[in-house]
């Protein structure tokens, strides 16, 4: 019997939608951050992962490519993914970056650097993007961070397709930034009684 379909089974078109967006106008990039503060606030207040389990549009995009287009192998991703020192280690490495991120917004907001109209992709390939910025109907800083933060996503989901091509569909989720920081909230709020595990391999979708 084929399982009803509920409305948040389709939100990896809206994850789609907003890499699209992004392309052609780089201010939709701040709608990114409905993907910070929603996890957060529902690990917060409700204790749980429900966002990653069901509201996760890029988690279901990456199990549409690689589960039901194939582009995956399907292979179980290296134990190191998995481990405690990548997760919390990749985590802190994000952190860093933002924050630079940050600062550079930061310093076009004083005055003190230009406007730089480039995606950094990986954190050091910069892409011309200047097409995606149309004049001055917003303060520069505002457009810097609508660059920086878009540079943010893609890389998170360039990472996440390259893993899902050469692992399990949903292996972002293993090591995502937000999933260890709302695991980390939940095992705070429940005194780590393991309600919150971080997904395994065999917790991946794999039909």
């Amino acid at each position: 019997m084929t399982k009803k379909k509920k409305w948040y089974d389709y939100l990896w078109i809206v994850s789609a939608t907003y890499l699209i967006l992004g392309f052609f106008n780089i201010l939709f990039a701040w709608i990114g951050l409905l993907c910070f503060f929603i996890p957060l606030l529902i690990a917060i207040f409700g204790g749980d992962k429900m966002y990653c389990n069901k509201f996760c549009g890029r988690g279901q995009l990456f199990d549409l490519l690689g589960n039901k287009l194939g582009l995956s192998r399907k292979k179980d991703i290296p134990k190191f993914l998995r481990s405690k020192w990548f997760r919390y280690g990749f985590l802190i490495f994000f952190f860093i970056m933002f924050f630079n991120m940050l600062f550079s917004t930061y310093l076009v907001f004083e005055g003190t650097r230009d406007l730089k109209e480039v995606v950094t992709l990986l954190w050091n390939i910069k892409l011309p993007w200047n097409w995606a910025y149309h004049g001055t109907a917003v303060a520069p800083w505002v457009a810097q961070f609508a660059f920086g933060f878009y540079s943010v996503m893609l890389t998170s989901t360039v990472l996440g397709l390259i893993t899902m091509i050469l692992y399990k569909p949903r292996s972002w989720c293993v090591y995502c930034p937000m999933g260890t920081m709302t695991q980390t909230i939940c095992k705070a709020k429940h005194r780590c009684n393991g309600a919150c595990g971080i997904p395994q391999q065999n917790d991946s979708p794999t039909t």
